[in-house]
């Protein structure tokens, strides 16, 4: 449910509103609004009319009101303005467009400083770079792991961007955490609940994939898992899901994103090199995600994509990533939006 308070609330009594929630057997999840300020509180509520008599009654609450959606804390109910989310130089979720570019795999120390200076000069905000590889065949290539990261750190410090990393398992998240500016959870973990529960802990914004075969309403829950552990930098990231056509890798529903925009206020990206898997198809995706709204996508790109160690299908040259960029920014600026 959602404790509405009266404008002008003292941060006394939105301290006592989250202590009295905590009381009642709830978490409370303040947001504090342009105007007000809201609390959520969440959990499993024992008796429902008997709890919010009791916090109606607290002074300062104007009113207390049930959340419709099953997840709570990601629902515009509680939190109608765009959350909005600083990584590095730029933020996703408000009128600039950020775009995360970067190889499938970190392969070298050579490779991941040639790709990230090139990506930066083309216009990227942000490195993407796959240090820990969840492959569908064990004989595949799983990522340089923990010298991976080092790597991925290193080429922060020549370019300035900020790194976005994915992470498999719990007992990494620190190390990530610590290293990378974004933790990314890959679409096959998206249901990782102790993986989701362990990031939500962690003070970084967590990039979250949908897995493949996952409704909207599974997608926005795995989101409450981190929200509820108090993190509430989460970016909502679509990169196509499974259905019966063979022409793409995957199926890429880009309504999604209009869809999303007016049932969360969570930022909005979309990974168009998965969501096809055809590198030619790469960037009509990417400025039609822009027109249909998202806050930013995610590309893979490659110097050489014919000698990638993985997913070069979907990995565009540094040349046509740079013709990409050039071809969304006039979208954008159609939109009434930019491209940093």
């Amino acid at each position: 449910m959602i404790v509405v308070l009266k404008r002008g609330a003292s941060p006394a009594q939105i301290e006592h509103v989250c202590k009295r929630v905590e009381e009642l057997g709830l978490r409370s999840h303040p947001i504090y609004g342009a105007e007000r300020t809201v609390v959520a509180a969440v959990g499993v509520e024992k008796n429902p009319p008997s709890i919010k008599a009791q916090l109606e009654s607290i002074e300062g609450v104007e009113q207390v009101l049930p959340i419709l959606a099953p997840y709570k804390i990601a629902s515009r109910e509680l939190r109608p303005e765009p959350t909005v989310i600083r990584i590095g130089s730029f933020e996703v979720g408000g009128p600039t467009i950020g775009i995360i570019a970067g190889p499938c795999s970190v392969e070298s120390r050579e490779q991941i400083l040639a790709i990230a200076s090139e990506v930066k000069k083309a216009g990227a905000t942000a490195l993407r770079g796959g240090a820990f590889k969840p492959r569908t065949s064990p004989y595949s290539f799983q990522g340089l792991k923990d010298e991976g990261l080092k790597l991925l750190a290193e080429a922060r410090d020549a370019t300035g961007l900020a790194i976005v990393t994915e992470v498999m398992s719990p007992a990494a998240v620190g190390l990530v955490s610590e290293l990378a500016d974004v933790i990314q959870i890959g679409a096959r973990n998206m249901q990782n609940f102790d993986l989701l529960a362990e990031t939500g802990m962690q003070p970084k914004p967590v990039l979250l994939k949908r897995g493949p075969a996952a409704t909207v309403d599974e997608f926005l829950l795995a989101a409450e898992y981190i929200l509820d552990r108090g993190n509430k930098q989460v970016i909502l990231c679509e990169r196509g899901i499974r259905t019966f056509e063979a022409h793409v890798r995957f199926t890429l529903p880009l309504a999604i994103v209009p869809f999303l925009k007016e049932r969360t206020h969570l930022p909005v990206m979309i990974d168009p090199s998965h969501g096809t898997g055809v590198a030619s198809l790469v960037p009509a995706m990417a400025k039609a995600a822009i027109a249909a709204g998202a806050d930013g996508l995610i590309v893979e790109v490659h110097t050489d994509p014919e000698r990638s160690w993985s997913d070069g299908a979907q990995t565009l040259s540094t040349p046509a990533f740079a013709k990409m960029v050039a071809e969304c920014r006039r979208v954008a600026q159609a939109v009434d939006r930019d491209i940093l």
